[in-house]
């Protein structure tokens, strides 16, 4: 089984610049994240919230039953050291994950405080980049 946890301000997709994070909802995204979840013949269990100290509870509480990690902390991946620390005691592989190409964006959003303690990153696919993700699990956990 998969988490998927998406950080602060992601509940407003669909609302929120969509040149630059896309038009679907958070709830289209948790959708298509449970289709190809199903499709690559696993489950997902996605949690959203704006609550830092929220988001690091169910990351330790995931060690109990993740066999992968997808995670998109918002601005959180800019500056949240506590996130990093809570990422860096699980022992499965994480992905780092933004619709947007973080980049190839203002000087500050290319800073990522959980690069060097994330499996791998996808930046700027939208929400292919979920895909890409489960994808990616799916391969280096051969069958999470």
């Amino acid at each position: 089984m998969i988490a998927v946890f998406n950080g602060v301000n992601l509940n407003m997709l669909g609302q929120r610049d969509p040149a630059q994070y896309g038009t679907l909802t958070l709830g289209e995204l948790e959708s298509k994240i449970y289709e190809w979840s199903r499709a690559a013949g696993t489950t997902a269990r996605c949690f959203q919230t704006n609550h830092e100290g929220a988001l690091i509870d169910h990351i330790h509480e995931c060690r109990g039953w993740a066999s992968g990690v997808i995670i998109n902390p918002g601005a959180w991946t800019h500056y949240s050291y506590a996130l990093r620390d809570a990422l860096e005691i699980v022992t499965v592989p994480v992905v780092e994950v933004h619709l947007s190409d973080i980049n190839a964006r203002e000087e500050w959003r290319r800073q990522s405080v959980i690069a060097d303690v994330v499996s791998h990153r996808i930046s700027g696919h939208g929400a292919d980049g979920y895909h890409e993700a489960i994808d990616w699990l799916m391969q280096e956990t051969a069958g999470v």
